[in-house]
């Protein structure tokens, strides 16, 4: 039984076929990438995964269960978490408090309860912050605990939001694009990162990115993808050898 699965997997809007037919699998404890040219569909297919759109057409499974149709936030109450290209953080809380948004999915106190801070309220509250300052020692952001995430630079917001995905404690994580924007110092720290996420945490990643150098060093599986279709799936070096994933990054070639 795989760990997680998508089947035959498509949308369209309108008359655009966004993706067709894509089916993979990813094992437990690997690191499965994405990758293709803009517009190939990568995006798409994490929103799908995340039931922010619903499928046209196919299906998604999660530890042996379906999940297809499911709401977004029961998929994070499955243990399914994701960051995003585009940063989606709170940027007038400080990182602390954007990392607790993270636990949300623990919380099992009701409001009456909350309203009196019951000592029920009081035990959960500390153990929340306990797993959120686990976070922050593993992603070294005790230094920016306290601040404000609008005055951080770039690089800071992309790790708070990955720290807050990991504050779920999620079995799958989803990683849009995570070296976007990022340095090449910040770009290897991030691979660090990702691998201590799956060799410590025991998290499975799959992960949507463009830089290549990235890809290899982390990626056990490569399934590359152009205009909503499935090119290739392999390893990395398997996969950036494929000439029809060659062809559709550079162009087809005159033999002339």
């Amino acid at each position: 039984m795989s760990f997680f699965k998508v089947e035959n997997l498509s949308i369209q809007f309108g008359g655009v076929k966004a993706v067709t037919n894509v089916s993979f699998e990813v094992e437990k404890g690997e690191v499965f990438t994405i990758i293709g040219p803009n517009g190939a569909g990568k995006t798409t297919i994490f929103n799908l995964i995340s039931l922010i759109y619903p499928p046209t057409a196919g299906k998604i499974w999660f530890e042996g269960r379906e999940v297809t149709g499911l709401s977004p936030y029961r998929v994070a109450n499955l243990g399914i978490a994701r960051t995003f290209q585009n940063i989606e953080l709170f940027e007038h809380a400080t990182v602390l408090q954007n990392l607790l948004i993270g636990r949300h999915t623990h919380r099992s106190t009701s409001l009456w309860q909350e309203l009196f801070f019951l000592p029920s309220v009081r035990r959960a509250e500390l153990e929340h912050r306990a797993a959120v300052e686990k976070v922050i020692d593993f992603l070294d952001l005790q230094h920016a605990r306290d601040s404000l995430v609008a005055g951080l630079p770039y690089g800071v917001r992309k790790v708070v939001e990955l720290g807050r995905a990991l504050s779920i404690g999620p079995k799958l994580l989803l990683l849009d694009e995570p070296s976007s924007g990022l340095n090449p110092e910040e770009t290897d720290d991030m691979a660090f990162w990702i691998e201590d996420i799956k060799k410590d945490l025991g998290v499975t990643v799959l992960m949507v990115e463009h830089d290549m150098s990235l890809v290899s060093r982390v990626s056990d599986r490569v399934l590359a993808m152009n205009q909503g279709e499935m090119l290739s799936l392999g390893t990395s070096k398997q996969v950036q050898s494929d000439p029809k994933v060659i062809e559709a990054y550079l162009g087809k070639q005159d033999d002339t």
